[in-house]
């Protein structure tokens, strides 16, 4: 049996993502999106997932790179000045160093569910802004946070080798990053048994973040073996505060928008389309 999972990350930060989380779910092109708790465009967002009934909605959880959503005072260690630290960099030097409390790591992820769970969204799973929860420290807070709001499944960042040799594209830098961060896997595919959390056998389009085209995209999916897999993409159309947005993956996003549109024809006809909500 073959299952695939598509998940936007992103939702709720910028009025093209929103649009095209909208626009790709109609087209059958897409499963599953994670909300972002502090998103300038969230309300929006619920809006969209309001009327989309059978599109699944996750928390996109966010400690680096953006706005807290818990009280300052509450997670002083997570900050730096009125938002969390800017780079993924200084955000695991400082966990590394045990600079970063996991406590309050908790306490912020645990207020970001609470968010959407406040606005009347169903929350499927929890993930992570730039895949943090696949350093243990994070895993462990994220986790009792799910479990604390009552969300059942966590996306396992980690990628498989088919998919690896599939993204030829990638950069050599990229490729070491992935290579040895899969060494946490052990660590996550144990935590998430023991505290009997849902999850995939691994994700495919985190090596290919910034280079997912048409043809990335046809490679990735002629090649899903046997078992439950996500495809983790980042969509938009393009706006004005996605151009002025803090991040490397602008115009890339457009591009995925456009080959997304595609997924449908490209799936092979056995594979079955889920989202986290239908993983128990």
């Amino acid at each position: 049996m073959r299952r695939l999972i598509v998940n936007a990350d992103d939702f709720g930060w910028t009025v093209g993502i929103n649009r095209a989380v909208a626009e790709l779910h109609r087209a059958g092109a897409l499963d599953s999106a994670t909300l972002m708790a502090s998103g300038p465009r969230l309300a929006e967002a619920v809006e969209v997932a309001s009327q989309s009934p059978s599109l699944g909605v996750g928390c996109h959880i966010v400690l680096v790179d953006g706005a807290p959503v818990a009280g300052p005072k509450s997670i002083p260690s997570l900050l730096a000045g009125a938002g969390f630290r800017p780079s993924l960099g200084a955000f695991v030097r400082d966990l590394m160093l045990g600079r970063i409390a996991r406590a309050e790591m908790e306490r912020e992820a645990t207020a970001q569910i609470r968010r959407l769970q406040q606005a009347g969204v169903r929350v499927t799973h929890i993930d992570t802004h730039k895949h943090t929860h696949m350093f243990p420290a994070v895993l462990d807070a994220v986790t009792r946070a799910a479990l604390n709001c009552g969300v059942g499944a966590i996306r396992n960042p980690f990628e498989p080798s088919w998919s690896v040799a599939a993204t030829p594209a990638a950069s050599p830098i990229r490729r070491m990053q992935v290579a040895l961060l899969g060494g946490f896997r052990g660590h996550f595919l144990r935590m998430a048994r023991i505290r009997e959390l849902a999850t995939t056998d691994g994700c495919m389009g985190v090596l290919a973040t910034g280079n997912l085209n048409a043809t990335a995209l046809q490679g990735l999916v002629s090649r899903i073996p046997e078992g439950t897999w996500e495809l983790v993409c980042h969509p938009a159309a393009m706006d004005e505060e996605l151009r002025g947005a803090h991040t490397r993956l602008k115009e890339s996003r457009v591009v995925e928008f456009e080959a997304l549109r595609s997924l449908p024809e490209m799936l092979p006809s056995d594979i079955e389309r889920i989202d986290f909500g239908r993983l128990r």
